[in-house]
């Protein structure tokens, strides 16, 4: 079966599990894991379906999972009223829940082991591990957490085993991932005054010896001292996520976030300081938002500021979506909505401002040296990342010493 995966890891895993399940088994058509995190994203997976349709055989079918296509985990029985245009292609699309019924039905109550799927996507060749389960803590930008379920969480005794049975079919590296995975350990997102994510580190730093952990998009709220003080060890590699959204105060308590810019500027600081064993300097992503309702120009300079600032090496920057097509969040409510041409222009300083931090920043680390995992191997070229998360080959790195082998550690020194 033909598929198309948009957007994020969440839908990269299901879309695993899909592909691998008793349920696609026997047909034929094209899977679709769909997004709604912006109107633009609505878009497109419109426009693709409609660009599908006409070259299905007459047994294929448009298979829809994804945010797009449920409600709390369930098939939405309300799709066809949601997005009506899509009405007339009704007999030949089918609207999936997240998971196939086979799986088991995963739950706070229910953390046994879950069984390890065997790939049919070829994503990459390490793991990523999903150690916890959606969010409830309502965002007024998000849709997603509407779509999906509340948070819950795997044991880490669980985490580890899977780690270990990695470690025992070679694996070289873990990304613990999801959807709000600093509130590992917590009853909700809500709780995270007494953050558990350095608790479970800890724990997979004392029981495993896989060498590489890479952690995904964090909450900064959930990043407290203990947090930043494992991250000072090797196998922790040197990398953070945020998922700032705004720099001003006044913009994130708009958006319901559990954090003002004066700590948002102190945690960026406090990770920039980490002195790590390894000597590799820690590298910063970031998730924002440009123009939300009522965002001033001072605003978006505090914004801008954070970028240029204290290093932020890669923005991952979109103007607000106040979702007119299909489903809403409550901020497509609020005063003050912002034109479209200027959060164009506000979104391409912002884009412009991290690309040259990240120049900068890869210009600093020249001639440094650093461990490679080799992935993927394609006509004498090999590409991956340093363990700062810059993307490299052997056409900018120098060979210090390797084996040519998918998924052996190589040291390299960047040219």
């Amino acid at each position: 079966m033909k598929y198309k995966v948009f957007w994020c890891k969440v839908n990269k895993y299901y879309t695993d599990a899909w592909l691998s399940s008793e349920y696609l088994e026997n047909k034929s058509g094209i899977f679709i894991a769909s997004c709604v995190v912006t109107d633009n994203a609505k878009k497109k997976w419109i426009k693709f379906v409609k660009q599908e349709i006409p070259s299905l055989q007459e047994n294929d079918k448009i298979y829809i999972s994804g945010c797009w296509a449920f409600e709390e985990w369930k098939e939405n029985k309300d799709f066809f009223n949601i997005y009506w245009d899509l009405e007339i292609y009704k007999d030949k699309i089918e609207i999936l829940p997240e998971k196939p019924k086979e799986d088991k039905k995963m739950s706070k109550l229910d953390t046994k082991k879950l069984s390890t799927i065997k790939t049919k996507l070829n994503l990459t060749t390490k793991k990523f591990l999903l150690i916890q389960w959606w969010c409830d803590s309502f965002c007024t930008f998000c849709l997603t957490v509407i779509k999906r379920w509340r948070h819950f969480y795997r044991s880490q005794e669980d985490i580890v085993d899977e780690i270990i049975e990695f470690e025992m079919q070679w694996g070289k590296e873990v990304v613990l991932t999801w959807v709000n995975l600093g509130a590992w350990g917590q009853e909700n997102t809500n709780q995270y005054s007494h953050s558990k994510l350095g608790d479970l580190l800890e724990y997979i730093l004392e029981k495993t010896e896989i060498p590489r952990i890479r952690i995904s998009s964090l909450g900064p709220e959930f990043v407290d001292e203990k947090v930043l003080k494992i991250f000072e060890n090797k196998r922790i590699y040197p990398h953070f996520h945020y998922s700032i959204q705004s720099g001003n105060s006044s913009i994130l308590k708009a958006m319901k976030r559990h954090y003002d810019g004066n700590y948002m500027r102190d945690l960026l600081q406090k990770t920039l300081n980490i002195k790590r064993e390894d000597w590799i300097q820690v590298s910063i992503w970031a998730d924002l938002i440009v123009w939300f309702p009522g965002e001033s120009e001072e605003n978006f300079l505090d914004t801008l500021v954070l970028v240029k600032n204290y290093n932020i090496t890669k923005v991952h920057a979109f103007p607000f979506s106040n979702h007119t097509l299909g489903e809403h969040v409550p901020a497509s409510f609020f005063p003050n909505q912002i034109d479209e041409k200027i959060k164009k222009q506000r979104l391409d300083i912002l884009i412009q401002a991290g690309e040259e931090v990240r120049n900068s920043f890869i210009n600093s680390q020249k001639w440094q040296s650093f461990e490679v995992l080799i992935e993927n191997i394609k006509d004498g070229i090999f590409k991956w990342w340093t363990q700062n998360y810059i993307e490299c080959t052997n056409e900018n790195f120098e060979i210090i010493s390797w084996e040519m082998k998918k998924n052996e550690i190589i040291s390299w020194k960047l040219k």
